[in-house]
């Protein structure tokens, strides 16, 4: 796959886990680092239960159109219920992190990059299963360093509401353990990050 210098991630889920918080605080933490941000959440009308998914693209440099794509870097996927609406817009080759608590599906994405985390039973380890995506969240930026997990724990504390600071502190351990649990840099963003370790 070609190195760009605008990385699409895919997030999908179930209303509920967490994708619109984790794909703003990525989008967040990515401006935070100067890079220039798109993000289009797309959710149902249901607050629990029902599709969520969200579209990130990050610019080292001007981006000029509205995120649609049909050949994305990477997908963020916490639950298999709606892996077919983010599936077909993932480029081959592209790079995959799946919540392997829920997660049981084929990739099916030709030469794709797969990363399995366990992220439910390592929130439930935490005592916090409302973190999971967090989790998630911490494996995805080790992994490629398209951000550190610095700006990310910055920009959740940003995000988290007034009447719910008590979940701040678990979400923090949720993102420094997913960020624990991957290899650093293992499917770098950016090429100046290839080979740092």
């Amino acid at each position: 796959m070609t190195r760009r210098t605008v990385r699409e991630v895919l997030f999908t889920g179930v209303g509920g886990q967490g994708i619109q918080i984790v794909s703003k605080a990525l989008a967040m933490a990515a401006v935070a680092e100067g890079n220039d941000v798109l993000l289009v959440p797309r959710y149902g009308g249901g607050m629990r239960g029902g599709k969520t998914n969200a579209e990130l693209t990050v610019g080292r440099g001007p981006l000029r159109a509205l995120p649609v794509s049909t050949a994305a870097w990477s997908g963020f996927v916490m639950d298999q219920a709606y892996w077919e609406t983010i599936r077909p817009n993932l480029a081959d080759g592209a790079l995959v992190v799946v919540n392997s608590s829920l997660f049981h599906l084929p990739v099916d994405v030709p030469d794709a990059k797969v990363f399995s985390v366990p992220a439910g039973e390592t929130a439930a380890e935490l005592g916090s299963r409302m973190s999971t995506g967090f989790v998630l969240l911490g494996a995805f930026v080790t992994l490629t360093g398209l951000v550190s997990v610095e700006s990310v724990v910055d920009a959740m504390r940003q995000l988290v509401p007034a009447y719910r600071t008590q979940h701040v502190a678990a979400n923090q351990r949720a993102i420094e353990a997913g960020a624990a649990s991957v290899p650093a840099l293992a499917a770098p963003a950016w090429s100046d990050l290839a080979g740092v370790r």
